[in-house]
């Protein structure tokens, strides 16, 4: 065999393969936009709920209403692909047809079939329809779509899950979506490096907010925790700079904070990427102090650096990290939300700062239109 037919001989097999993998792409994502299987059981249901409905009308009109076929319809919208709900709607269309025909003009009677009752079964099905080709779009599986947003929460949620800390530290989180949402545009990714020895703790606020930021929010947080531990701490940040560059996003920028702390001796360096200066709460003099490190925002330009400031947790210490919606709002200046969240924090001080995130965001940002996130770690006394 000849070189040139060894090569075309080689072509063809690799065509073949390509083939034989697009066609089990292709039905892969089918089998997954059925969400695991076909529809048909669901539209046989539905058909079959369609002449029991009607049926039950002619039987006992003053106990199922001619409106009751709108029910079946709803429940194609949620369950149906866009043509078989055509089929469904074509069914209750001819049961409302009989039924009319069967009771009469709709003037005769209370029972009768009135111009509402077709005007409300109309417009449950256009809404159906305008849910089933949503989901259609956006590629939802048809019978565990409605699960597809829990996940996605979910995963988020262990995402940010800190990792249990050596006796005699402390560590909790409180996360509020804007809104009372479940979806929010700030995150945390923690790990334990070197051993076990190093907390590595980051805090991103994404741009934007709630379900606007949640699709980029998860997309980060994978991503930061895959780096996180992975890299140097003083190559976190200028990774997830790049990062953020390479997605191109229209709103790309986010404010992140990196802590590096040593359980052991309590040092600990901290990194900031356009973020709130962390407080520190130092039990020796009873005064909280702002520690800011100096750095851009992820996603602005390349080349970014970003320089830290370093400390010590001794006994009794706390140190509090958290993003903008605790402390600014339109009515003040962030200053002055500080100096409130410190405030609020003073009562923690002699009684210990268990359970204080949530508290701490219930005092002072209940009801604010943002995503809120706080952290808090404290050294045992």
């Amino acid at each position: 065999m000849t070189r040139g037919a060894g090569a075309e001989s080689f072509r063809a097999r690799t065509h073949k393969r390509l083939h034989r993998v697009r066609v089990a792409m292709r039905k892969a994502g089918v089998d997954y936009f059925r969400g695991d299987g076909s529809d048909w059981l669901a539209l046989a249901v539905l058909l079959a709920a369609v002449p029991a409905i009607a049926g039950g009308t002619l039987w006992h009109p003053q106990w199922i209403a001619p409106a009751a076929l709108a029910l079946p319809i709803f429940a194609g919208g949620l369950l149906l692909r866009p043509a078989n709900l055509l089929v469904l709607y074509a069914a209750s269309a001819a049961a409302l047809i009989v039924e009319a025909a069967l009771f009469g003009p709709y003037d005769e009677g209370p029972d009768r079939i009135t111009p509402g009752t077709v005007l409300v079964v109309a417009a449950v099905g256009l809404s159906g329809l305008l849910v089933a080709q949503f989901r259609s779009r956006v590629g939802v599986p048809w019978r565990r779509g409605g699960t597809m947003l829990f996940d996605l929460r979910e995963r988020i949620r262990v995402q940010s899950k800190l990792p249990e800390l050596p006796a005699g530290w402390h560590r909790e989180m409180a996360l509020r979506p804007a809104g009372g949402q479940s979806f929010s545009g700030d995150f945390v990714v923690a790990s334990r490096t070197q051993g076990g020895n190093i907390l590595e703790v980051v805090l991103t606020d994404v741009s934007g907010k709630g379900m606007d930021a949640a699709s980029r929010a998860l997309l980060l947080s994978g991503a930061f925790g895959g780096l996180l531990g992975s890299l140097p701490p003083h190559g976190f940040l200028p990774a997830a700079n790049g990062y953020l560059l390479r997605q191109d996003w229209q709103e790309g920028f986010a404010t992140s904070v990196h802590l590096v702390l040593d359980l052991e001796s309590g040092d600990y360096e901290l990194f900031s990427a356009g973020h709130l200066p962390a407080l520190q709460l130092s039990a020796g003099t009873g005064r909280w102090e702002e520690k800011a490190g100096e750095g851009p925002l992820l996603g602005v330009y390349d080349g970014a650096q970003f320089d830290p400031v370093k400390g010590t947790l001794r006994p009794g210490d706390v140190l509090m990290l958290f993003t903008d919606g605790l402390v600014e709002a339109a009515d003040r200046d962030i200053a002055e939300g500080i100096d409130r969240l410190t405030g609020e924090a003073e009562r923690y001080v002699h009684t210990g700062f268990t359970g204080a995130a949530w508290h701490l965001i219930e005092a002072v940002a209940k009801d604010v239109n943002d995503d809120r996130a706080l952290l808090l770690i404290s050294r045992d006394g």
